[in-house]
């Protein structure tokens, strides 16, 4: 029997591409707004301090990193097999699957210090929090309810934004959960639209494989109505001011626009829906509440 191939030490930038550090920007931002929001809401000022910044940082980052590695371990087998994903760094050999665990044991090592800074519950939570972040590759090979696993785990990240500042779970740490989850329920179906025909000929269940592409986007467009509701009730919670509404506005017409860049008929603008418009809509979160609490605490 011939000896496994040895892989050469990856580079920064190949870990880095590996585990997509740039999406770190979806989920990241929504921990941000939850800190500040809380920070507003508990102390009067928006600001939570440098460092539960610097720890929530950390913490987001991170969990994500250890999140992403893990996936493409468990998942390298499947990539392989799909013309979409067989260039990913496991399959292609760039990246070993020692490596990419070595990378999953360090992220959760920092994620541990950082909820060990940011209070008991953040510690606390940490456990559940792991085996969510570690589950989700496993659950699309036995359920098309993935993209809610995947919500409610990226959710945590805007929740443990206020939990860093409070140490409880109050009205606003739930309704940011819930404006994460039904958000990312209806990215990631958009997202599985363009693994449609691999996923029901390999058995890998999703919204789209199980119902089909139209079905799916018109399933993906009710998560998003919801979740233009859900950052109306976040303000409306948190007592937030005319720019955070219109910052909620403008992430309904990013959401919009998403969309209309989709159709069953047409799916060569599905990469872009993913990752430019969410990437947009996040940035914009986070733009419209520092200048909700700034103003807030200004006048």
């Amino acid at each position: 029997m011939s000896a496994s191939p040895v892989v050469a030490r990856p580079t920064a930038k190949t870990l880095l591409d590996l585990v997509k550090f740039e999406h770190t920007v979806f989920a990241l931002p929504f921990a941000y707004a939850g800190m500040l929001l809380a920070s507003m809401q508990f102390r009067g000022t928006g600001w939570p301090g440098l460092g539960t910044a610097l720890w929530v940082t950390l913490a987001m980052a991170s969990a994500r990193t250890a999140a992403m590695a893990a996936n493409r371990i468990i998942d390298a087998a499947i990539d392989a097999r799909n013309p979409r994903t067989a260039g990913r760094e496991i399959p292609a050999g760039k990246v070993s699957a020692r490596q990419a665990w070595a990378l999953v044991i360090v992220s959760l090592l920092l994620m541990g210090l950082a909820s060990w800074q940011l209070g008991p519950l953040c510690l606390t939570l940490m456990p559940l929090a792991v085996v969510f972040l570690i589950g989700y590759p496993y659950t699309k090979r036995f359920t098309w309810l993935c993209h809610l696993w995947l919500g409610v785990t990226d959710g945590a990240a805007a929740a443990g934004g206020w939990i860093a500042v409070t140490g409880r779970f109050d009205a606003g740490a739930w309704l940011l959960w819930l404006v994460v989850i039904a958000w990312m329920v209806g990215l990631d179906i958009i997202y599985a639209t363009m693994d449609y025909n691999f996923d029901r000929a390999n058995g890998i269940r999703s919204v789209p494989a199980r119902f089909g592409i139209a079905p799916a986007l018109r399933i993906a467009a009710v998560s998003h109505a919801l979740t233009f509701a859900l950052l109306l009730a976040v303000g409306l919670a948190v007592g937030a001011s005319f720019w955070y509404f219109l910052a909620a506005l403008a992430m309904g017409g990013i959401l919009l626009y998403e969309h209309r860049l989709v159709n069953p008929g047409d799916l060569t603008r599905a990469n872009i829906a993913f990752f430019d418009a969410n990437m947009w809509l996040a940035l914009t979160m986070l733009g419209g509440v520092i200048i909700d609490v700034l103003w807030r605490t200004l006048t």
